[in-house]
């Protein structure tokens, strides 16, 4: 047996064991187990997540910081949900209360037709390691083991060195075959140390995937990647979706949601202000055109000026590397452009463009509208 596999057993039997003790047990017994902990899943329930008036606070120091402000949600079987909000917004504080990562302040989350947030550590734990897929921003990968070791590192710590090894061969057929998924099989027995962002994030998925999960967790999971590599995650994500997978996804692309997603859940200020499809989202735009304007040290006075425009529905200000691209909002065939530009009288003009609404231009409308209510 490899060195490799031999430090992998002895840092699962230790993560297993440190597990046992904290416990007082190696896992929740049949009898004290919620029923999804014993049966493939119930019908009717199997892959429904709910929450239920979730709030969440944090201190900093002497001050406590709402995050989420009454949090409702209800997700079907084999729905793809996206989370959109700025950042602060909540998505992913979250995206951990549902992974029961974190407990909320006060309402309730229910998996399978039962309560989950205020299960036992260990039963959690349980669900996490069997029925859901963390696939988070942060890799936590073992430099020392090879991609293939990697992915197998999961079954070893959720069911023990000893039950691990007794089926060890169809572990390793599901590990390849996830690997192949992800294009990452003729690396299966390099070590992962001098692997690209994108390599690791195509591993952290295949080792997210191991044990079967019916619901994934996705945060961000194509940020920091280049063009090449975010459309080979983005054909996975497609994959996990036609193959029945309960998908949240948080991201900050708003033509990924649009390509990939049944359904929007737009978060704000820890509300969600809006859940539908993309397709009905845009409908709120349909009126609209979108007047953008690249130009050169717009000031506050300038833009709020355009604000202020009476057709004006609403502006965002998108920072460039050396210039500002203003997106006006404003009904469809006003032929507004001059009057636009007249208020910008003073300031360096680099291009002028007009465009028919987004997804992105849904959310900016919807968004400031709940701005301005609050």
């Amino acid at each position: 047996m490899s060195r490799n596999v031999e430090k992998t057993r002895h840092s699962a039997r230790s993560a297993a064991g440190t597990a046992a003790r904290d416990a007082g047990a190696d896992a929740p017994s049949a009898a004290k187990r919620p029923h999804f902990l014993n049966v493939p899943g119930q019908p009717g329930h199997s892959g429904q997540l709910q929450t239920i008036n979730l709030h969440k606070s944090y201190r900093k120091g002497a001050v406590e910081v709402p995050v989420l402000r009454g949090v409702s949600l209800n997700v079907r079987q084999a729905e793809f949900l996206a989370i959109v909000g700025q950042s602060g917004s909540g998505k992913s504080t979250l995206l951990h209360l549902l992974g029961t990562l974190d407990a909320p302040d006060d309402g309730e989350i229910h998996y399978a037709g039962q309560r989950i947030d205020d299960l036992p550590v260990r039963a959690r734990d349980h669900l996490r390691n069997c029925r859901f897929g963390m696939i988070f921003q942060f890799y936590h990968l073992l430099p020392e083991l090879t991609t293939l070791e990697n992915v197998l590192t999961p079954l070893m710590i959720a069911h023990g060195a000893w039950s691990y090894f007794r089926h060890r061969s169809e572990h390793r057929d599901r590990a390849k075959t996830l690997l192949e998924m992800v294009g990452l099989s003729e690396r299966a027995n390099e070590r992962v140390e001098g692997y690209s962002r994108g390599m690791k994030q195509r591993l952290h998925i295949a080792r997210g995937l191991i044990h079967d999960p019916e619901i994934l967790f996705l945060d961000e999971p194509t940020v920091g990647l280049d063009p090449v590599a975010a459309r080979e995650q983005r054909k996975v994500i497609t994959d996990l979706k036609k193959a029945g997978k309960t998908i949240f996804l948080t991201s900050h692309y708003m033509f990924e949601m649009d390509a990939l997603c049944d359904r929007v859940a737009i978060l704000n200020k820890g509300r969600i202000i809006i859940v539908d499809t993309p397709s009905s989202l845009k409908s709120l735009v349909a009126d609209l055109e979108i007047v953008e304007i690249e130009c050169f040290g717009a000031t506050d006075a300038c833009i709020d000026a355009l604000r202020a425009h009476p057709t004006v529905v609403a502006v965002h200000v998108e920072p460039l590397d050396q210039t500002q691209l203003l997106q006006i909002q404003a009904p469809a065939g006003t032929e507004l452009v001059q009057e636009f530009l007249k208020l910008l009288a003073d300031v360096q003009i680099k291009k002028v463009v007009t465009r028919q609404p987004t997804l992105e231009d849904a959310y900016v409308k919807l968004v400031g509208q709940d701005s301005t209510r609050a």
